[in-house]
């Protein structure tokens, strides 16, 4: 089970971890290279000034920061709502799936973002607050903390949050990465359907939108999947997930038509091929459907199986009476 988002410790004792990890903080050869403004595309300096603030109360910084990050992103909800929703009392903290789970739950999608100060900054950049989870205490000691990172200043090397009861707590980058480093550098943005991250990896926004399928009805996700099949024109996956999604939705003329554009721009893609059949078979057209099948089964792979099955399908439809 991941570690939970807060823990009792007394005032005098943050004290004196604050001052052991100031005093054991070095600088990571990532931050070198960001304060030498070697990354690429990353300004020296973002601020977010229109991101609301939810001064935290005890234990609930998990909430207050979920709500942060909703409402900028329009998901209008209030924190007593969402305290309700992930705040644990016998824990006295949140969990990180829970936090996850509400922000889908609000038609967002969570965005895992990238372990790397970079991959967080260009979210930042994007305009985009990033929701962290750190520990501000020790690996043997912890101190779990929720704050939405809000701004940050390469030049002044430092990074402004909103956290705690402080609207723009602002910590060096080398403080801030030590405390995050200790949670796997945890974070995520919360994205409007048709919103895409900053992030460039098409797999880690596949598994955002998989994950949010579990939740969300088809035709809320077909804005993500259209903006992700134009940013990604080169990878069959969206548009193929897209053409599933029209015809979960009963849209088999949509469907049809993303499915034939898929095996034009992709002629080796069986699935697509199979898919296109079953479309075109429950429009009656048969022989259309027949051959697209037999190109899915015979393209094979690890579902030709399947693949067969629909062709099957097809020809028994077929030599039915009434059919041509």
């Amino acid at each position: 089970m991941p570690p939970m988002a807060a823990g009792r410790v007394t005032g005098r004792l943050c004290v004196a971890l604050l001052m052991i990890v100031l005093t054991a903080c070095g600088s990571s050869p990532e931050i070198g290279r960001l304060l030498a403004g070697e990354v690429e595309n990353l300004p020296p300096a973002i601020a977010l000034d229109g991101v609301p603030f939810y001064p935290q109360e005890a234990y609930q910084c998990g909430p207050a920061a979920l709500a942060t990050v909703l409402n900028f992103s329009g998901a209008a909800v209030a924190v007593d709502e969402l305290v309700e929703r992930v705040y644990i009392p016998a824990r006295q903290g949140s969990l990180q799936p829970e936090m996850l789970a509400a922000t889908r739950g609000r038609e967002r999608i969570p965005f895992r973002i990238q372990p790397s100060l970079a991959s967080l900054l260009h979210e930042v950049q994007a305009g985009r607050p990033v929701l962290v989870f750190q520990n501000l205490g020790l690996d043997w000691l912890p101190q779990w903390h929720y704050a939405v990172v809000v701004g940050y200043d390469l030049e002044a090397g430092s990074l402004v949050l909103r956290s705690g009861t402080i609207r723009e707590y602002t910590t060096s980058l080398a403080l801030f990465d030590r405390t995050w480093r200790r949670t796997g550098r945890w974070g995520f943005v919360a994205l409007r359907p048709g919103e895409l991250p900053a992030d460039r990896d098409p797999l880690r926004y596949l598994e955002a939108l998989m994950d949010m399928e579990e939740v969300a009805q088809s035709h809320q996700l077909i804005p993500a999947y259209l903006a992700a099949a134009e940013r990604w024109p080169q990878s069959e996956i969206f548009p193929f997930a897209l053409g599933n999604l029209y015809y979960r939705d009963g849209q088999l003329e949509l469907a049809g038509q993303q499915f034939r554009q898929l095996v034009q721009d992709h002629p080796q893609f069986a699935a697509g091929h199979n898919n296109l059949a079953q479309v075109l078979l429950e429009q009656g057209s048969l022989s259309q459907a027949e051959a697209h099948a037999r190109q899915a089964v015979a393209l094979g792979g690890s579902r030709r199986a399947v693949y067969q099955n629909t062709l099957m399908e097809i020809l028994d439809a077929a030599d039915s009476p009434g059919q041509g």
